[in-house]
C-alpha cells in the first residue's frame, strides 16, 4: 500500500502568528498585548515593533522573507498522505490531515520552491509548524529527497528552513524511516559537491533535528529558536541530572559546535545572500 497519493513572550521568544483568517488586517502579539496593523508587521519581518518578539511564520510567509521578489517558482510535489495504520486519536488522521491543509493552504508540512537570494539560484525547502507540528511524515520525508535530487540536477544549492516537533507518531514507523531516507539523499547531495545550508527555527527539534537538518554544510539558528532531540523534563528524568538553564537555546547550540552562526531574523535573508555568493566564488548574484 502506498504511504502517499499523488494529486495535482519576551524579545526573545516566539508567540503565535498566521491567524487562519489570511484577511484579518490586525494581529495581537501574544507576548506584550498589542494590536499590530498586518502590513506593518510583514514589513517588520513579523517582528513586533513594540516587544520584539517574533511571531511564528508561514511557510509562505517565510519563502516570501527569503527569496528575491518574484523569483519563486513552486516545485513541491502533489503528494498527499494516506493512512496506512489506520490511526485514530481524538479524530482520524486523514481528517486530521485535511485539517491542517485547509488550515496552511499546504498539502504537507513542506513547500518547496525554485527560486533567487540576492541573485543566486537555490532549491529552497520550508517546514511549517502549523501543519501537525511540523512533523516529518512519509510525505515530507519524499519531498525533502525530492527536493535536494532538484538541487543535484540543477546544480543549485539546497537550503533548508527547519521547523519540526519531529516524526509523525500517526505514520509509525514509515515515519522514522524518513530519517535514513532523507541522509541517504544528502549523501548523494555532498558527492555531487552541491552546497546544503540549514536554517533552524523555532522549534527545530526530534527526528528532523537528528537527521537531516543536522548534517548541512552550514548551519544558521534564527535567534530565539529552540534546538533539541526530546523535552528537557524528559531528559532530565532520564538522566537524573539537572540542565543548564540555557538548555536547547541557540546560544547554547552556538556554544557547542551545533551551529555555525546565530541570526536575527531581520538580516537572515542577507546573510544566506553573503553565504550565496561566497559559495559562487565571491560573485555578487544581484
Amino acid at each position: 500500500m502506498p504511504i502517499w497519493k499523488d494529486e495535482k513572550k519576551s524579545k526573545r521568544e516566539y508567540v503565535e502568528v498566521t491567524p487562519s483568517r489570511a484577511e484579518d488586517l490586525w494581529l495581537r502579539c501574544q507576548s506584550c498585548g498589542e494590536l499590530v496593523f498586518r502590513k506593518k508587521l510583514a514589513q517588520n519581518s513579523y517582528i513586533c515593533p513594540h516587544c520584539g518578539a517574533y511571531f511564528f511564520l508561514s511557510a509562505q510567509e517565510r519563502i516570501a522573507s527569503l527569496v528575491d521578489e518574484g523569483s519563486a517558482r513552486d516545485v513541491t510535489a502533489p503528494l498527499v498522505a494516506n493512512d496506512p495504520l489506520g490511526f485514530v486519536d481524538r479524530k482520524p488522521y486523514p481528517e486530521r490531515v485535511k485539517e491542517a491543509q485547509r488550515e496552511t493552504g499546504l498539502l504537507d508540512a513542506v513547500a518547496v520552491v525554485e527560486a533567487e537570494i540576492g541573485g543566486h539560484p537555490v532549491v529552497l525547502a520550508v517546514m511549517d509548524f502549523r501543519f501537525i507540528g511540523g512533523s516529518m511524515g512519509s510525505v515530507v520525508g519524499e519531498q525533502l529527497c525530492l527536493a535536494m535530487e532538484r538541487a543535484i540536477e540543477s546544480r543549485s544549492p539546497f537550503v533548508l528552513v527547519a521547523a519540526s516537533g519531529g516524526a509523525r507518531v500517526q505514520e509509525g514507523v514509515l515515519s522514522l524511516l524518513q530519517m535514513p531516507k532523507t541522509v541517504l539523499v544528502r549523501r548523494k547531495l555532498a558527492e555531487a559537491g552541491v552546497p546544503y545550508i540549514a536554517v533552524f527555527t523555532y522549534p527545530t527539534t526530534g527526528g528532523v533535528l537528528a537527521s537531516i537538518a543536522s548534517l548541512a554544510d552550514i548551519t544558521l539558528a534564527e535567534r530565539g529558536t529552540r534546538i533539541g532531540f526530546a523535552g528537557p523534563r524528559v531528559i532530565e528524568q532520564t538522566t537524573k541530572e539537572k540542565l543548564p538553564p540555557d538548555f536547547q537555546t541557540e546560544g547554547f547550540a552556538l556554544a557547542h559546535g551545533m551551529v555555525d552562526q546565530v541570526v536575527p531574523r531581520e538580516a537572515l535573508r542577507d546573510e544566506l545572500a553573503r553565504i550565496l555568493a561566497i559559495l559562487d566564488g565571491g560573485r555578487d548574484g544581484g
